[in-house]
Parts: structure tokens; C-alpha cells; sequence
């Protein structure tokens, strides 16, 4: 089947979160698996898109009330991604560095929705599927159902797959003339708390809703930002599918970004090359146990608990243990981080930024991974420390309640029921001890990498999914 992917991000092109490595990954199964894929995203001004060769496929304008963008649909032409990679280009709304955070973003992803559809209709044919991710791309099955000029699309399947529903994409109804013309009969559908809700607008219109994890399906029935009764309604055309990760980017045996490759069969050894190199660069003791953290430092990952419980347990294992933060967000977050380091350098170090390479590297050489979350829809950080050999220490919530079991039922991590300070330090204190008895450790290390998390089962999950859809034609 022909499938369109349409998202506002996808590694390694732009990459903000999870999201990203979704749909830098999926894409390339599913392609792997006999299927025409397409994924679709804005053009950033970012390294890929100056680093490569791209073809001009189709070009236009999109009209916002009484503005009028000229855009083009470009190609990378090697297909080096693993699936055909289509940039929009707007570049007076994304002719930027960063993905988010600009005050015209509601005119930005609004005017790349109308700009892809604009060249999906004039194609000569229309895909079998559209999925849709998050809300940047929710009002897309709003307007293939109801806008008349995309007529053409009205019976063509779309999914929209939630990665994050805290964020929703809402914007006025002085703002409703920006939408391409629709019977205004159907407004109500745009509607939810008095506003225009992109990804509410979704969930209503999409053919089918999914969850990139079973439990987080489960828990934004009680919990989702004001979306509750909505996810209720439509609980019917929904389903929770736990993310994989791509196992030949994130493949301690061949990942050229470590200092020493690695196997289940000889960890110990490659394990600590890579711990040695990394403590070297942070001025750690690579004779202890290293707990990092990599994310963004905001709320909903915990990351306000971090400066707090990482003095504590610090203080509790007084040079003991070593503490790596990587990860920005939150400007007070990452103060209150820096200044853990005036009472504990040779113990504990921050990297404020993101570095890829870095990441992979403190995946391979940390002994813990902390995941304090609030709200984790699924996580990869968890995936990605297990395939390294790095034991989860997570809160039970979303996909991490889904992927790591506490190794005192016999799983593959550290487990702990409330974001709190108490609790992250009380598991901490867990895995100090647990790193004591290195023939325990090594054995949950084991379990860890030998857990198949890769995306051959998932993408045959959204293929049922999409057929189902499909038949409902």
C-alpha cells in the first residue's frame, strides 16, 4: 500500500523529541516491508537539508486569510533515509534554526498542512493512508473530510498517532477564515473549550486514533490535559502500540559513535571502555556507579525533581556514587542543576545542550538511567539504555510502566510508583546496592539487551491498523 507519514519532525533531519525517531524509524520497516512510503515534513534551515541533494516535485501557494506564502515540494534524491523524504518548503514561516517556539507557529504548521495536501490532490494518485502525528498535522483529516477542494481525499483513510497529548495545538476562531473553505455546517467539529483544538480536531476526524503505548491509551482516558471525555468517545477506533526503536541505529555491537563496541557476550569489558572515556570527559570516578539522565529538563520529565534528588542522593552516597546530567529545557532547571556542582565536582556533571554522539555514549557507559516522568506516552530512553546494557530506574507511568519491570519480579530495571524526590532517591539507593552484587547486575543487564525492542513487530501492528481502516471504505 501507498502510505503518507506527515509530521513536523523526523530524524536525523529535525529532531526535538521521541517524535522524531518515530517517524525516522517506522517509515523504513514499513518501506522494508513491501509498502510505498512517503513521510512528509517541513523545511527547516537545518544540516540535512544544506548537507544534500534535493529535487523540486511541486510547487504553489498557500493562502492564510489575506496572506499568501509561496511554497515548494522538495525531494532528497538518494532516498539515503530508507523511504522517500519530502520537505515543504515555506521559507518565510521555516526558513528558521529551531523546530518549535515561535510566535507564528499556529500560521507555520497550519499553512505546511495546506501546502501538503495542496500536492497530494494534484497528484494523479491518492495514497491509501495518511497518518497523521500529533497536532501539528491534526487538522488534516478535517479538512480531507470537509474542505471542498480536497474532495478528492474525502474517501481516503487518515490515522492520527497521539506521541504527546499534553500538547495541542490551540488557536482562536478569529482565525477560522485561515482554514481553506468548508461548509460551516460541520464548525462545531473544530471546537473544543470554546477554541479551535488541532489534535482534538483529529481525534474526531481521523479514521483511526493510536498511542505510541498501550498504558498511556489507558491513562489519557483520566488524564489528558481537558481531552478526557474525547478520548472516551473515541476509544472505539483506538489502540495503543508500543514503539520500537531502530536497532541498526542503536546497536552497541556496530555504533561507531562509542569508544569501544560491545556485544551481550563481552559487555563488561566494552561497558567500561566506554564508561572510563566518558568519565574522563566529565571528571568522574569511573571505579563507581554513574546514574545519568538524558531529556529535555522540563515538568513532565521530572526534571525539576533532578537538582534536589541529585544533592540528596549525592549527600546520602557522599563520594560514592557519580551523577551525568544531559539535557535543556526549563532555564531554572538548568541553574539549579549548575549549581549542584559547587558542592559536588569529581561526583556529579551537566552537559546543558543535546549532542547526539554524547548521548550514545552516556547510553553505553552509564551503569543507571533515571526517568523520573510525570507523563511519558512511551519513552525510547528507556529502550535505548536496555539495548545498551544501562539498567532504567523509571516512575511506572505510560510506556515505561510497559517496558520495565523491577528486578525484584524478575525484570530489567529499578521501579518506583510517585514523582518525588523520596522515591528517586530511595531507588537510587536500590541500585547502589544492586551494583554491589556484580553477578545480580549482570544478569539484569543481560535481560535488558536480549529484549527484542525493534520495530519489525510495531510496523506490522500499524499495518493491521491501516487495513482495518482500509476495509471500512
Amino acid at each position: 500500500m501507498e502510505i503518507f507519514h506527515i509530521s513536523a519532525e523526523c530524524y536525523p533531519v529535525a529532531k526535538v523529541g521521541g517524535l522524531a525517531d518515530v517517524v525516522g524509524a517506522l517509515p523504513k520497516y514499513q518501506n522494508n516491508a513491501g509498502h510505498h512510503v512517503r513521510v512528509v515534513i517541513p523545511c527547516y534551515d537545518s544540516k540535512f537539508r544544506n548537507e544534500n541533494d534535493f529535487e523540486c516535485v511541486h510547487w504553489g501557494h498557500v493562502k492564510l486569510g489575506s496572506f499568501n506564502f509561496p511554497f515548494n515540494v522538495l525531494k532528497e534524491k538518494t532516498d539515503k533515509l530508507g523511504f522517500e523524504l519530502y520537505l515543504v518548503e515555506i521559507s518565510e514561516l521555516f526558513d528558521r534554526k529551531d523546530v518549535y517556539g515561535y510566535e507564528d507557529d499556529m500560521e507555520r504548521f497550519l499553512s505546511f498542512q495546506i501546502a501538503t495536501l495542496d500536492w497530494i490532490i494534484g497528484r494523479d494518485d491518492v495514497p491509501d493512508v495518511i497518518n497523521c502525528h500529533d497536532h501539528h498535522t491534526g487538522l488534516i483529516p478535517f479538512m480531507m473530510l470537509y474542505s471542498h477542494k480536497y474532495q478528492k481525499l474525502r474517501d481516503t483513510p487518515s490515522m492520527i498517532t497521539i506521541h504527546n497529548g499534553l500538547y495541542q495545538g490551540q488557536f482562536g476562531f478569529d482565525k477560522l477564515h485561515y482554514l481553506p473553505e468548508f461548509d460551516l455546517a460541520h464548525v462545531k467539529v473544530l471546537e473544543w473549550d470554546k477554541c479551535i483544538n488541532s489534535l482534538a480536531v483529529g481525534i474526531k476526524c481521523a479514521w483511526a486514533v493510536t498511542t505510541v503505548s498501550p498504558n498511556y491509551l489507558n491513562e489519557i482516558n483520566y488524564s489528558a490535559n481537558g481531552l478526557e471525555s474525547l478520548f472516551n468517545l473515541v476509544r472505539y477506533k483506538s489502540r495503543g502500540i508500543l514503539n520500537g526503536i531502530d536497532i541498526e541505529v542503536w546497536d552497541p555491537e556496530k555504533d561507531i559513535m562509542l569508544e569501544k563496541n560491545y556485544s551481550i557476550k563481552n559487555f563488561e569489558i566494552g561497558k567500561q571502555e566506554n564508561k572510563e572515556k566518558l568519565c574522563n570527559l566529565f571528571n568522574l570516578d569511573p571505579t563507581k556507579p554513574l546514574f545519568s539522565f538524558i531529556g529535555r529538563l522540563l515538568e513532565e520529565k521530572g526534571g525539576d525533581l533532578l537538582p534536589h534528588a541529585s544533592a540528596l542522593a549525592l549527600s546520602e552516597n557522599f563520594n560514592q556514587i557519580n551523577i551525568l546530567i544531559l539535557g535543556s529545557g526549563n532555564a531554572a532547571i538548568e541553574n539549579q542543576l549548575n549549581a549542584v556542582l559547587d558542592d559536588y565536582k569529581g561526583n556529579y556533571n551537566t552537559f546543558i545542550g543535546y549532542n547526539e554522539e554524547l548521548a550514545h555514549l552516556i547510553y553505553a557507559g552509564s551503569d543507571f538511567l533515571l526517568m523520573p516522568s510525570r507523563v511519558e506516552p512511551c519513552g525510547l530512553n528507556q529502550m535505548y539504555s536496555l539495548r545498551y546494557g544501562t539498567i532504567p530506574i523509571v516512575r511506572r507511568t505510560g510506556g515505561l510502566k510497559d517496558t520495565v519491570i523491577d528486578f525484584g519480579d524478575d525484570g530489567n530495571g529499578i521501579c518506583h510508583d510517585q514523582a518525588t524526590v523520596g522515591d528517586i532517591c530511595y531507588s537510587i539507593q536500590r541500585a547502589v546496592d544492586l551494583y554491589d552484587d556484580k553477578k545480580h547486575l549482570n544478569k539484569i543487564r543481560k535481560i535488558g539487551m536480549s529484549t527484542d525492542h525493534s520495530w519489525e513487530r510495531v510496523c506490522q501492528e500499524y499495518i493491521e491498523m491501516y487495513n482495518l481502516i482500509i476495509k471500512k471504505k
